[in-house]
């Protein structure tokens, strides 16, 4: 079990391998395939402007996966430190499903996007609520000032979002513990090196990642087995 002081501020970087215990396949770990297309060529501008209906049909069925999928004991563990921690609980996910948000929590920062939202990619509107599934024969929708609606992802070559806050809460964090990641992705991958020397550093997953040697800790095991004994203290 980890001791966590009164003072402790912690970072929390969740990764794929969360959602895949929930049964939402990684991509990376299926050879990067989708129907014989490179995860890359349906996941990025290039795609977008290239073949927007792909990019939809794609996504839509990402939609279709998540929208199956329950949260696992990890995504409750971590909603329960959470509540435990309140504000000293930074909170990261590289998922763009909503399974954290399920299990109760209420601030998690999605530095890839969100599945369930979309956005003009035109104008300045806000990102809205999406649930649809845009698939052929459908059209690509249309924003009120003619653009076209995209997912609200970050896609292969763009700027990760909310990065002034993540890495304002790595600057103050204590405790980093990374949790079902490659160790591959960046910036993500690098988060662990930015803390190195001021923070604890902790590791959670089946497998251990690209970065191992960055970590103090490693606890190798499926997070949804591991995170419940492994925060039970608190």
């Amino acid at each position: 079990m980890l001791t966590v002081s009164s003072t402790d501020r912690v970072f929390i970087l969740a990764g794929a391998g969360v959602s895949a215990e929930s049964g939402i396949p990684t991509f990376r770990g299926v050879g990067g395939l989708w129907r014989n297309y490179r995860i890359e060529e349906v996941a990025s501008p290039e795609a977008w402007n290239r073949d927007p209906r792909l990019v939809w049909e794609f996504y839509s069925m990402r939609r279709r996966v998540a929208s199956a999928a329950k949260p696992n004991p990890a995504h409750f563990a971590l909603a329960k430190l959470e509540n435990t921690l309140q504000e000293r609980l930074f909170a990261c996910t590289q998922n763009v499903d909503n399974l954290h948000e399920q299990a109760g929590s209420r601030n998690v920062v999605h530095m890839h996007g969100e599945l369930f939202k979309s956005r003009c990619g035109t104008c300045s509107r806000p990102p809205f609520d999406d649930t649809n599934l845009y698939e052929p024969p459908a059209e690509v929708p249309r924003c009120e000032c003619g653009g076209r609606i995209r997912p609200h992802i970050c896609w292969f070559g763009e700027v990760p979002f909310e990065l002034h806050r993540i890495y304002r809460a790595l600057g103050q964090c204590t405790l980093f513990v990374a949790i079902g990641t490659s160790g591959v992705v960046e910036p993500a991958a690098s988060f662990v090196a930015h803390v190195n020397g001021r923070a604890r550093t902790i590791y959670v997953g089946p497998e251990n990642p690209a970065n191992t040697s960055s970590f103090t800790e490693c606890y190798l095991g499926k997070a949804g087995e591991v995170l419940p004994d492994l925060f039970g203290a608190l």
